[in-house]
């Protein structure tokens, strides 16, 4: 199944690359000579991992775009790491094949390519979320392999906390012993994938060390405050603490790669979220204090905010079905999926505005393609606007794929759902559609689209049903015949009842 573009969107279609990277290297299986990524499938990859304290395993389609650009750069790292001592191992491993799909959903493998970093004989998995190049991915793993947090000694070894684009998170402690530090050390390990781990007996080699006077986890970061005491060592408290505290108050979203750890931190919070899109070579300095300082006043009320460059920001518009000469503009997704935007919006419309989303006086933006104004093709076309009557109200038994037109799974099914819909083209009461879920907005409380594609069934009497089966045409078929209502009157006369007194007439 494809991801969804809800899913993909914020790490792929806001310029993050949906490519996440893989694999790595040993002899026995190599495809061919001198190829340094290892090939697993089904038949050897449990016996492969057992073997290994620590492997890479890229997760891909062949059909992948995003796989295919990172092959080359894979095998580079591959080849260089295949020298390090000890060698470290990148695999591969074709997701796509019916013979691999079971053992590939034991890892939840949403979309391609996913990358998972498997250690102690694959018992501890970690998401890979590295650079997506050769070099990078060296230097990436180089320190996966090592210990999960480094000892500060001097302040030559403090000065490598200096990089003004980075977070650190530094354990200050009396004793490099008892249950803080191994807590800490533990934390480390858990999140040795997303951050840099160090440790010291010796404060004063910090930034401001001087105001350390018992054991402290300090974090230091490139924005906002610079740095963030706390003194609770439960491991989960921690994880929380930093959770909060990397989130910018306001995220940056331009060109630069070194933001986009932090506009992918924003789109996984759980906060409702204000995006706001302008042009930074002739805007930005009218709105960033501005909207700075909102930021700061809604801190703690369930908003995080963005700023884009408009330059940046293509696959934000695309997605939401806008146009540039709508910025600036000011957009908030809630956490249930809907949407409020004001377009053309002046610096000193941005707090009031707020103010009444908040209050609920603004309308939802709800995107629609527009109705076809011919549906005359077997899979009959919906979208947003034309859901209430072709599905909810028409009195049908409709199956209704939710689809992306880029993804390699819709494309294979497009063929079959064309075959059960001429099956049942002398079936009045059978309907088979389709609506583009890039294009129109999803109502959330109703379907659960997590993937493409998503079929779901809704028989004439309300039933609602998701689809799980094979996806052939027979198994389609029956699927329906299964699971569609009957009528016990005659159809011509119930058609002409209003919809609410009609649902009485059909029974399964």
């Amino acid at each position: 199944m494809c991801i969804t573009m809800e899913t993909r969107v914020w790490s792929g279609v806001l310029m993050i690359s949906v490519s996440l990277l893989a694999l790595f290297n040993v002899s026995a299986f190599a495809a061919e000579e001198g190829e340094k990524v290892l090939t697993l499938d089904h038949s050897n990859f449990s016996d492969t991992v057992s073997k290994h304290n620590f492997i890479v395993v890229e997760f891909y389609a062949p059909w992948c775009g995003h796989c295919k650009a990172l092959a080359p750069e894979y095998e580079k790292a591959a080849s260089i790491l295949s020298s390090h001592d000890p060698p470290i191992v990148l695999a591969k491993f074709d997701a796509n094949d019916d013979a691999n799909k079971e053992l590939a959903s034991q890892f939840e493998i949403q979309g391609f390519p996913t990358i998972k970093i498997l250690r102690n004989g694959g018992k501890n998995i970690l998401e890979y979320k590295g650079p997506r190049e050769a070099d990078g991915i060296v230097d990436y793993l180089k320190k996966q392999v090592g210990p999960p947090s480094t000892e500060i000694k001097s302040v030559e070894d403090a000065a490598n906390l200096g990089d003004e684009k980075k977070i650190y998170v530094v354990g200050v402690f009396q004793k490099f012993s008892g249950e803080e530090f191994e807590s800490f050390m533990t934390l480390a390990e858990k999140l040795r994938a997303d951050y840099d781990f160090s440790h010291t007996l010796d404060a004063k080699l910090l930034p401001r060390g001087e105001l350390v006077n018992k054991p402290t986890l300090r974090l230091l970061k490139p924005f906002d405050e610079l740095f963030v005491d706390f003194h609770d060592f439960q491991v989960d408290a921690m994880e929380k603490f930093i959770e909060e505290a990397t989130i910018p108050l306001l995220t940056i979203f331009n060109s630069d790669p070194s933001n986009h750890p932090y506009v992918n931190k924003f789109f996984e919070s759980p906060n409702a979220k204000a995006m706001l899109f302008v042009n930074f070579s002739k805007e930005l300095g009218a709105f960033q204090s501005n909207y700075k300082d909102i930021a700061v006043l809604y801190k703690g009320k369930g908003i995080s905010f963005l700023l884009g460059d408009l330059e940046a920001s293509q696959g934000a518009f695309q997605y939401f079905g806008l146009t540039e000469d709508q910025a600036p503009l000011l957009i908030i997704q809630t956490t249930a999926g809907q949407k409020y935007l004001k377009a053309n919006i002046e610096p000193d419309q941005i707090a009031p505005w707020l103010k009444d989303f908040t209050d609920g006086q603004v309308k939802p933006f709800i995107r629609s393609e527009p109705i076809p104004e011919v549906n005359n093709e077997p899979v009959k076309v919906v979208v947003t606007d034309s859901l209430q009557d072709m599905v909810f109200n028409s009195g049908k038994n409709v199956l209704l794929e939710f689809y992306a037109p880029w993804c390699g799974h819709c494309k294979q099914l497009a063929p079959i759902l064309d075959e059960v819909a001429v099956s049942f083209e002398n079936d009045a009461d059978v309907m088979i559609a389709k609506l583009d879920a890039t294009a129109n907005d999803v109502p959330v409380d109703t379907f659960d689209v997590q993937g493409y594609p998503t079929l779901y069934f809704r028989s004439a009497s309300g039933k609602l049903l998701s689809y799980d089966g094979d996806r052939t045409k027979e198994d389609i078929i029956d699927f329906i015949q299964k699971n569609r209502d009957k009528m016990s009157y005659d159809k011509a006369l119930l058609e002409c009842l209003p919809w609410e007194p009609r649902q009485a007439f059909y029974m399964t």
